[in-house]
């Protein structure tokens, strides 16, 4: 599939291009649900990044050897797999290997489309140029609890593919910060039917969200509970500086996305990308399931029965 293709529409379109790359969606059961029927059944839904390129070839990301990146923490009853905030940073070339965003959403759904300024609170758990460690992070899992017992976690299914941009939008010079992307897969249904985990989880054929990096040295509103203290992201210097006395920056650079325990909002904005910013995305694969990366790349870890089909599974 590729990181797609963009077009201007308009001349007057405000808009710089930072970072160019896939997106995968998958979404979580409920602990011991084999099957789910509705976003009820729905534990967490996460968001995979894949950064190809876009401002620049090379980014920086954490350190691995200075955080936990790709391990396992200890365990609780309620999140019994999590990774902590990495410190120190490296550079990382994507076009000699991949770069993986792992975001867990705080709500089991996109922020509505249709209702501006939702905003929703995420963090990025983990970041790495391992495959392996994002194929770990979706598989099931069987753990056990003191009050509770044996709990099982099913694994993840797939429910998203496409392509996505991190872009500068300055109207009025006021610039912010949108995650704009575009699905291929699954593809568009009958004007009578709809691809409902889809629709559930509001992920749109298409969809722009204002993003917002949270500063980690201030505290975070009430409303969004947050990650702990300690596993809040560590940013170098030079990026911590960047955020300021701001509560709250725009993901300018995206290097800021690359340091686990990153807490972000996406703020919904629009369902046509062209309308507002003037611009107009492009997938570059066919409506094949076999031309998938998402399959190419994870293989099958994570069912795709609602990625092509469009029905819970």
């Amino acid at each position: 599939m590729g990181h797609g293709q963009e077009h201007r529409t308009r001349d007057d379109a405000q808009v710089e291009i930072q970072e160019k790359g896939e997106i995968f969606f998958f979404y979580k059961p409920k602990v011991n649900k084999e099957e789910v029927h509705s976003v009820d059944d729905v534990q967490r839904l996460y968001i995979v990044l894949r950064p190809e390129s876009g401002e620049r070839a090379v980014e920086e990301k954490q350190d691995p050897h200075s955080g936990k990146e790709g391990a396992k923490s200890e365990s609780d009853e309620e999140q019994p797999h999590r990774n902590e905030g990495g410190q120190g940073s490296q550079k990382v070339n994507m076009e000699e290997e991949p770069l993986l965003r792992f975001i867990v959403m705080g709500r089991k759904k996109l922020p509505d489309p249709s209702k501006k300024s939702q905003s929703f609170w995420g963090f990025v758990e983990l970041v790495t140029t391992k495959i392996e460690d994002v194929k770990n992070a979706l598989k099931g899992e069987e753990y056990d609890t003191s009050s509770i017992g044996h709990r099982h976690v099913p694994p993840a299914r797939a429910v998203g593919e496409g392509v996505y941009r991190i872009l500068r939008h300055n109207p009025n010079n006021k610039m912010h910060t949108h995650l704009i992307y575009k699905l291929e897969f699954p593809q568009p249904k009958e004007e009578e039917e709809e691809n409902e985990p889809q629709e559930s989880l509001n992920i749109e054929r298409e969809g722009s969200f204002l993003i917002q990096i949270n500063n980690p040295s201030k505290a975070t509103n009430s409303e969004f509970r947050g990650v702990r203290k300690k596993r809040k992201a560590v940013f170098p210097a030079h990026l911590q500086g960047q955020l300021g006395k701001n509560k709250y920056h725009p993901a300018d650079p995206p290097d800021l996305l690359n340091y686990e325990g990153c807490e972000l909002l996406l703020i919904s904005a629009s369902d046509d990308i062209d309308e507002e910013l003037g611009l107009e995305l492009e997938t570059e694969g066919e409506a094949d399931p076999s031309c998938s990366d998402l399959v190419r790349t994870f293989g099958d870890t994570a069912s795709t029965t609602p990625l092509f089909k469009g029905i819970w599974a």
